[in-house]
């Protein structure tokens, strides 16, 4: 048996979890008549999973096809647990996230978290709550809605000019943006193939000057339209490897996905080229006053520190430690967001679960994977050891 029939069984397997899940599936653009086969029951599917990674443990894959081999069989033992999920059985968050994405989100303690909000707390002018605060404060630094697309299309544009300094992309690789409302997300690639991208911008909250830069690359270059892009044009067309057509989106593959997505976004811009690019462009077309602009950036590096609470509270959160009423005041407090705004984070955290962890854990493997690779060099390295690692994927514990 060869690599190539156990990665078709793979993707039609792929397909037949995603009958039994609206949302498994996040791009797929392989044979149109593949999505068309009969729906299986889990217990057939569990049965049939069992087989196939059976099957791809006893290939032989030769020299170069080492390490397409073990991400298809990481690929493919993650498929069985979701599908298990499906089937009734529980995990711990930690424990579903090892299974799902191959990685465990480091523990956090609120301690640890108090430390940078006491730092904040000296900084944010006001009286009163902390997130109340930042939230006044943040207040000052919001698109209006009938400016948003001009902002975001500068963003997208910059992101992407340079971007196609340093990668070659298809000359038909394009995308559509949408602005969108009533999501648990605050933007979303939907890939097409053909290195065709739709992007959907959430506008249920407010949205930030600093988010512009960050949904353009993250959703666009070198983010998740280059990813797909790439995996597309030098995987699936050019070696015919064609487990990557499909995406599974509970599978190893988000956490480099999200991951790249946001490391992505310090490729594109060192921290002082996007300031300079924000005060220079997007604030002008925003009509924002950039007076507070440096304490805003100040706040929002200190804020960096708190990423990982996310992670804390959706542990215990969906580990029962803690109730709805304790989550979403978690959520407030460690990352001063308004009720509102947190009681939607929680939404997504009841609809994807330990997914959270791609984001924030995905970013600092995959930058610390690149960037012990890269060493000293210089910044067009940094672009093809990146360029690299979108083209051919790994999950985490093969970046370790």
């Amino acid at each position: 048996m060869t690599l190539n029939q156990v990665a078709e069984r793979y993707v039609k397997l792929a397909l037949a979890v995603g009958q039994h899940s609206d949302y498994y599936i996040d791009a797929y653009y392989g044979p149109e008549e593949w999505q068309a086969q009969d729906r299986q029951s889990l217990s057939t599917l569990l049965k049939n999973v069992d087989i196939l990674v059976a099957d791809i443990e006893a290939t032989v894959a030769n020299k170069g096809e080492q390490l397409r081999k073990q991400f298809l069989l990481v690929q493919s033992r993650s498929v069985k647990v979701f599908i298990a999920q499906l089937s009734g059985k529980t995990l711990s968050f930690n424990d579903e996230s090892l299974a799902l994405y191959d990685a465990i989100s480091p523990s956090l303690n609120e301690a640890e978290l108090d430390i940078t909000l006491a730092t904040l707390d000296k900084l944010l002018p006001g009286e009163g709550e902390l997130n109340q605060r930042m939230n006044v404060f943040s207040d000052k630094f919001v698109v209006a809605r009938d400016k948003l697309d001009a902002v975001f299309t500068a963003a997208i544009d910059e992101s992407r000019r340079r971007t196609k300094k340093y990668i070659e992309l298809d000359e038909n690789e394009n995308f559509t943006v949408e602005y969108v409302s009533d999501k648990v997300w605050s933007a979303y690639n939907w890939y097409k193939g053909n290195s065709y991208s739709l992007i959907q911008v959430n506008t249920d909250f407010p949205i930030h000057i600093d988010r512009a830069i960050d949904l353009a690359s993250h959703e666009g270059y070198p983010g998740h339209h280059v990813f797909n892009s790439l995996m597309e044009k030098h995987l699936v067309d050019g070696k015919g490897w064609i487990e990557y057509c499909v995406y599974p989106l509970f599978s190893p593959m988000s956490l480099l996905a999200e991951g790249s997505a946001n490391y992505g976004i310090e490729v594109a811009f060192s921290r002082q080229e996007r300031i300079k690019f924000e005060k220079d462009v997007l604030f002008p077309l925003a009509g924002l006053n950039a007076e507070n602009a440096d304490l805003y950036y100040e706040i929002q590096a200190i804020m960096q520190k708190l990423s990982y609470a996310g992670n804390m509270v959706a542990q215990h959160y969906l580990d029962g430690d803690i109730d709805k009423n304790n989550a979403i005041a978690l959520l407030m407090k460690y990352s001063l967001t308004s009720r509102e705004k947190s009681t939607q984070r929680l939404g997504f955290i009841e609809a994807n679960r330990s997914y959270v962890i791609n984001y924030n854990l995905g970013q600092d493997i995959v930058k610390r994977y690149i960037e012990q690779l890269v060493g000293d060099g210089d910044e067009e390295k940094k672009w093809q050891v990146f360029t690299e690692l979108l083209s051919n994927p790994k999950t985490a514990s093969m970046m370790q």
